[in-house]
């Protein structure tokens, strides 16, 4: 029996033209071999959840930026990833350009507190910290926000405050061949459906 998206899910999913903020990722103090995973993790939450684009700091890695342009290259879309030797630098050029800047921190305030402001930016740069998080990047920021305020994954908190800064959305996007992905998952209550493999 052929696959059936129901015309109403094929209408959201497909042809619906989501529009979203502008959202970029700067992934501070990255470390080889120790921040391999994680940094890339933080990468793919961030293109997955509505980001456009990334930057890191520290080590620069090329395997990171080769691996987030791969998954582009296949899953759709484009996210480029570059190496910002100065985080601060960056962020005051973005603040000049409009940019909010939202840090993520486990001593900001509660991210239900500060979404409205979060929701209604046009430009945002997220700050998703390190080991060590200089003072500046503290006073830089619009927002420090705190998701839960207890120890936890970096990662979630980012997923957690694109979800909310973006309401949704980014969950109505379509990925497919129209943003020149090669590989595409069909929904299915069991099993798996991917095209393109």
């Amino acid at each position: 029996m052929p696959y059936y998206i129901p015309q109403s899910r094929f209408i959201s999913l497909i042809e619906r033209k989501v529009c979203m903020a502008e959202i970029a990722v700067l992934r501070l103090g990255h470390r080889l071999p120790r921040d391999e995973r994680i940094t890339t993790h933080v990468f793919l939450t961030a293109r997955a959840f509505g980001a456009s684009r990334g930057f890191y700091s520290g080590q620069t890695d090329s395997s990171l930026e080769k691996s987030i342009s791969s998954i582009s290259e296949n899953w759709g879309g484009k996210f480029p990833v570059a190496h910002e030797p100065s985080p601060m630098k960056l962020i005051r050029k973005m603040k000049k350009e409009g940019w909010k800047v939202a840090h993520l921190t486990m001593y900001g305030l509660p991210l239900p507190e500060v979404q409205p402001q979060l929701a209604s930016a046009k430009k945002l740069l997220v700050i998703v910290g390190g080991e060590k998080v200089p003072p500046e990047i503290y006073e830089a920021a619009g927002f420090n926000v705190a998701v839960g305020s207890q120890p936890h994954s970096e990662v979630a908190a980012l997923a957690l405050l694109l979800d909310r800064a973006l309401q949704g959305k980014e969950l109505e996007r379509a990925f497919d061949s129209n943003f020149g992905g090669k590989v595409k998952l069909e929904p299915s209550a069991k099993g798996k459906k991917i095209r393109g493999r």
